[in-house]
């Protein structure tokens, strides 16, 4: 059906195929999560499509989302970054991107990886909350412990709501609509929990 999907997907085609194609898929993969962590920084105080919209202007100027290369970011290449036709011309987001790639390798080195420490918050879950099939909140208490815990380890633009936005992008809350084909696709293989059945998952070991 033309309109099947999350209602705030169907009016506009590229939030229709990131939708389709990224939203809510399980990741596990570094680079891309930090792709995502980015974005959803970006976005603070903005709208989604406009991220979508400035995602390859983004990449040029952010070192092409590589933690490593952003971590050894000078003033010059904030300047750099703030010059990039189109580029949103916010310092301090820039500056916290470099400040969150350099936290982020940290965790890695700690962790052996950023989603291993991620995805030990839920157990390596999918969580679904069958009270969001009603109202989906902008944040709950899972994305406020992985906030503080963000910014306990030097994260920067990481509040609830940006966290919680991140959890449901990357997969470990899955807030498609239940009549969404989405909503089941995204679950194949992966091993699902219902948290309101029972008790809270882990903390951050």
């Amino acid at each position: 059906m033309e309109n099947a999907g999350c209602a705030w997907s169907r009016n506009d085609a590229l939030l229709r195929r990131y939708h389709d194609t990224e939203w809510g898929v399980p990741v596990r993969d570094d680079r891309l999560l930090f792709e995502h962590l980015t974005l959803e920084v970006m976005q603070c105080g903005l709208n989604w499509l406009l991220m979508l919209k400035k995602r390859e202007i983004f990449r040029q100027a952010l070192a092409g989302f590589d933690p490593s290369r952003l971590a050894a970011f000078t003033e010059n290449d904030v300047n750099a970054a703030l010059a990039v036709p189109g580029m949103i011309r916010s310092r301090r987001k820039v500056e916290a991107v470099a400040a969150n790639a350099r936290a982020f390798l940290a965790v890695q080195k700690e962790f052996g990886s950023f989603h291993a420490w991620l995805w030990n918050f839920t157990d390596g879950r999918m969580l679904v909350y069958e009270s969001h099939a009603a109202s989906v909140p902008a944040s709950n208490e899972l994305s406020d412990r992985i906030s503080a815990a963000l910014k306990k380890r030097g994260f920067r633009y990481v509040g609830s709501i940006t966290v919680y936005s991140l959890l449901q992008a990357c997969g470990v809350v899955n807030d498609h609509e239940p009549d969404c084909p989405r909503f089941s696709e995204v679950m194949r293989g992966v091993e699902a929990a219902h948290p309101e059945r029972r008790a809270p998952l882990s903390e951050e070991s």
